[in-house]
């Protein structure tokens, strides 16, 4: 029997597998980094590389996907629009316009990985897979800061790009581990189970010792929604229990600079650590305030993608995701990007509401509900406006719902759509709707 939505492999074409194994490439680079861990990976610019590729695929598979491009669905014209706007907001920034320009192009390789995801992702099998790309590089990077930078205070450095901040990468952590529970909970076999056990581990100390608190803060509100989705709505009470354990363990092991962070925030600095913490709080209170006058005084293009840390005179970017996209691209580009994670959070409510979810679409959408949830929370403490993470999350969710309305609609020539039931130990309820031969 094959898994929900699961398409017969000949109707995959040739075409198709190789546009999706450019876009599992671009995935793998962009998550993994290995050029910044592999010797000699360095000197291939691998992330260019498999951009083009996955450019080239996506015009290739053109009329050979179930999905066509009308079909896109709005939020992906939303990312479109806002990229649209970066680009005429760098051409017009009164900071750096080449600067601006160059770093709007980079960024959007998004889009294309963001439609690619769409149109090739077409059965449940396939979004596994990227989101397991995902979430095991996210779990590799975690092992290699531990090793190479256990060290180095906070973790600081220790991977290069979008890892190199201490608070990039616990963002990084915090929203990509609500998939590793969900593929915890749906793994057959004890090693596979181990496995992912040690991975969620791994994250979580590499966490704590970022002793970033926005990640912190992050993860306790992505925390507490994946906890109920998993533990109290799935009927699981024993995650509660777990997972407090393993957060008071991690605590204790490497938690001392973190809660020094977190009393900083009182004023009360004891440690050095706490005064160079409370220095940081004062520092990105200014830099709020000064991102607010960015906005008032440049309140339709902004100041050009990446220019606002050499406006601010302090050379940071502002600790808060909708003020940096707001100040660096204009007002509409803030109008836009809460549009576009507006909708993901529709389709979730959709797909929230559905009773015929089986057990493993289920649990997913717990997964990208509680890392949607976190971010959102977690843009309000820091700069990740052009980190792909979000956009991915967004993408998965609206293929998760073209797949589901496929999977109920006209079924393909050879499958049959049939009910059936089966009795889950953990859920206690019957799953049902698939497509068999």
């Amino acid at each position: 029997m094959q898994n929900p939505g699961t398409i017969p492999a000949t109707e995959k074409t040739a075409s198709q597998k190789g546009a999706f194994f450019w876009l599992s490439a671009f995935y793998f680079v962009y998550c993994a980094r290995p050029e910044d861990w592999i010797p000699g990976f360095g000197y291939i610019p691998l992330a260019k590389i498999t951009a083009i590729l996955a450019l080239v695929g996506l015009i290739s598979s053109m009329g050979r996907t179930r999905r066509k491009f009308r079909d896109l669905p709005i939020e992906s014209k939303y990312l479109l629009a806002l990229i649209g706007v970066l680009l005429v907001s760098a051409l017009l920034s009164p900071i750096w316009r080449g600067g601006a320009t160059m770093h709007t192009l980079d960024f959007a390789k998004v889009y294309i990985a963001w439609v690619l995801t769409f149109l090739l992702v077409t059965d449940f099998d396939r979004l596994r897979s990227i989101i397991f790309i995902q979430a095991g590089s996210v779990a590799i990077i975690s092992a290699i800061s531990i090793i190479k930078g256990h060290s180095r205070p906070r973790l600081e450095g220790v991977i290069g790009g979008i890892y190199s901040n201490p608070n990039d990468l616990a963002f990084a952590v915090v929203l990509t581990l609500p998939f590793c529970l969900a593929f915890l909970l749906t793994a057959k076999g004890p090693v596979k189970k181990l496995g992912w056990l040690g991975a969620i581990l791994i994250m979580g100390l590499t966490l704590v010792m970022t002793a970033s608190r926005a990640g912190f803060i992050t993860l306790m509100i992505s925390g507490t929604v994946c906890l109920w989705h998993f533990g109290v709505r799935g009927r699981r009470l024993y995650l509660l229990v777990v997972t407090g354990l393993t957060a008071a363990l991690l605590l204790a092991i490497a938690g001392g600079p973190l809660m020094s962070r977190m009393v900083a925030i009182t004023g009360h600095a004891d440690t050095q650590m706490a005064e160079i913490a409370y220095d940081s709080y004062e520092a990105r209170k200014y830099l709020m305030f000064r991102a607010l006058y960015g906005i008032e005084t440049h309140p339709i293009f902004g100041l050009g993608l990446a220019n606002f840390p050499e406006y601010s005179g302090m050379w940071h970017d502002v600790h808060m995701t909708y003020l940096q996209i707001a100040v660096e691209g204009g007002i509409p580009s803030l109008i836009l990007y809460l549009l576009i994670f507006s909708r993901a959070f529709g389709n979730l409510r959709k797909l929230r509401r559905r009773k015929d979810l089986d057990v493993h679409t289920t649990l997913f959408v717990g997964g990208l509900h509680s890392s949607m949830v976190g971010f959102a929370v977690g843009a309000l403490f820091a700069p990740e406006a052009y980190q792909f993470f979000p956009y991915f999350a967004v993408a998965y969710t609206s293929a998760l719902v073209a797949i589901v309305r496929e999977r109920e609609s006209s079924p393909v020539p050879g499958v049959g759509v049939r009910r059936f039931a089966y009795w889950n130990a953990n859920d206690r309820k019957p799953d049902a709707v698939t497509l068999v031969r």
